[in-house]
């Protein structure tokens, strides 16, 4: 597949600075602010029914019995999507400290590839092998790659025509690879080698090669490329490796499957930390920047670099011109949770309840 002009979610993480309030100290409460529709701009210009749809695909998943409750009402109210938001929730602006609202872009890359090996075609995607635990160290990036621990024993999935796209892949954790005779393959997180993940980019803006604002993924991308020895060497520099499981169960038209095991819907669901964000609750977003956006959408994902309440991974959708897309969102907004009547009201301090 050709050069992404994307930035992956998970390149944004590789120059960023430590966030505001992380350093070690006492633990500060979140702070939770009752907010009314008229509060959220562009509230009522929104496409509510989209946003019922991308709700429903989950919520009949949730097991606590107040969203349980809402799901039920919700396939009642198709009619009238904006009604059944405004009745049954209350918009909650969640903070934690200082921290400031971002939002970043997310995609589903695709890779050509092919079902065996062959001189383009070189670059094995790996199922987990069965010794392997996530939460216990295994052998590093470039023992599972240099050594021959993997060979013949029918872990591979696909191979690829690009390592550097594999490498991206594995940050992003799903993907599709697309065949020669035009047939797919979608793969899935299938877990790691319990390895910390390490940042190339970072390295490369360490060793001088890069300033901050050039990691990108096509300028790290190419820079691996025309430096073909010492590219390969950078790679290793992660000690951490994603293994893959096929989900092609999950059809061609729909997204890939999220945190919450169902598939995910472009420009609806975003990635939240669920420390503060329940999965499976609206949220609303008002995105600043360049392409700003404003609108509802479902918490259905997670991702080990979306930490904070006020912290979004929007899924733009599949392939290079989504990924294009998610690469020019580093933005700064609001977003608000929508939340059972009842529980938003639990969450307020007892002397204003």
């Amino acid at each position: 597949m050709r050069l992404r002009a994307a930035l992956l979610a998970g390149l944004w993480a590789m120059a960023a600075p430590p966030a505001p309030g992380s350093e070690p100290g006492e633990p500060e409460a979140p702070h939770h602010e009752i907010l009314g529709y008229s509060d959220l701009d562009g509230w009522a210009e929104d496409d509510h029914a989209a946003a019922l749809d991308t709700f429903l695909n989950t919520c009949r998943d949730l097991r606590d019995p107040d969203w349980r409750a809402l799901c039920s009402a919700a396939a009642d109210h198709r009619d009238d999507a904006r009604q059944f938001f405004e009745l049954f929730f209350r918009p909650v602006r969640i903070t934690h400290g200082s921290e400031e609202a971002l939002f970043t872009g997310y995609f589903e890359p695709e890779l050509d590839g092919a079902p065996h090996a062959s001189p383009t075609y070189r670059y094995p995607v790996y199922r987990k092998p069965p010794e392997v635990q996530d939460d216990t160290p295994w052998l590093t990036r470039r023992d599972i790659l240099s050594s021959p621990v993997m060979v013949g024993r029918e872990l591979e999935i696909a191979w690829v025509d690009d390592p550097v796209e594999l490498f991206f892949l594995q940050i992003q954790g799903s993907g599709r690879i697309r065949f020669p005779d035009g047939s797919v393959v979608r793969v899935g997180y299938g877990g790691f080698n319990g390895h910390d993940y390490r940042s190339i980019g970072q390295e490369l803006i360490r060793r001088g090669t890069l300033e901050p604002h050039e990691a990108s993924a096509e300028v790290i991308g190419n820079w691996v490329r025309d430096n073909p020895g010492e590219g390969e060497e950078l790679l290793m520099h992660n000690p951490s490796y994603v293994f893959f499981r096929e989900v092609s169960e999950v059809p061609a038209d729909k997204g890939p499957l999220g945190a919450m095991n169902r598939s995910i819907t472009p420009m609806r669901s975003i990635a939240v930390d669920p420390d503060y964000v329940p999965l499976g609750a609206p949220v609303w977003i008002e995105k600043e920047g360049g392409g700003p956006l404003n609108r509802l959408m479902v918490a259905q994902d997670t991702g080990s670099a979306i930490q904070g309440a006020q912290r979004a991974d929007i899924f733009v959708g599949t392939g290079s011109a989504a990924g294009a897309q998610a690469g020019t969102y580093r933005d700064p907004g609001r977003m608000v949770v929508l939340l059972p009547i009842q529980r938003a009201y639990a969450l307020l301090p007892e002397a204003v309840q």
